[in-house]
């Protein structure tokens, strides 16, 4: 046994060990629509894609379980004619056994660190679809799910002082 120079009884009080483990992960939801094939068109466009990225969490009733959602909303338009060329919408769903993570940092946790952990098999996903409805892979950039976590917070701080602002003064 080591001796770290520390007794039983002296030991600092230690935060809990985080653990998080993924017990699943699947598709809840998958559309493609080809709109270029469905209207005929052909020929080699520039591509302009936009992505939107909606998260969400919630506690399933065994303890300690999430699921965390990842939902993507993917356009692609020509540069030069708007046209759509495709639309993608993809709901990716894991389900976490975390332990360890203090109540006031679980909101954060499960919206940053869970999609954090999904998002290669995500991304994947996005690419085989793309590239087996007609057009080269999408390859995802990394998403900040940091900025994507501190604008949600922004927006809803900013929502309710609007909110509070509207409100009948008494």
């Amino acid at each position: 046994m080591a001796d770290n120079g520390a007794t039983e009884g002296a030991q600092p009080q230690q935060a809990p060990q985080v653990q998080m483990n993924v017990i699943g992960q699947y598709v809840r939801d998958l559309s493609f629509e080809n709109v270029m094939a469905q209207k005929g068109a052909s020929g080699d466009v520039q591509p302009d894609v936009s992505v939107q990225v909606n998260l969400d969490a919630k506690k399933r009733q065994v303890e300690n379980q999430y699921e965390v959602m990842v939902k993507l909303n993917i356009e692609s338009k020509a540069k030069e004619l708007g046209d759509v060329l495709f639309v993608m919408e993809i709901e990716y769903v894991g389900i976490f056994n975390i332990v360890g993570v203090p109540e006031d940092q679980l909101h954060p946790f499960l919206l940053i660190e869970c999609p954090r952990m999904l998002f290669p098999f995500l991304r994947r996903i996005v690419s085989d679809v793309t590239r087996d409805g007609g057009y080269p892979p999408l390859n995802l950039d990394n998403i900040d799910f940091v900025a994507i976590y501190r604008n949600e917070l922004a927006r809803r701080q900013a929502a309710a002082q609007a909110e509070a602002a509207e409100a009948p003064q008494a």
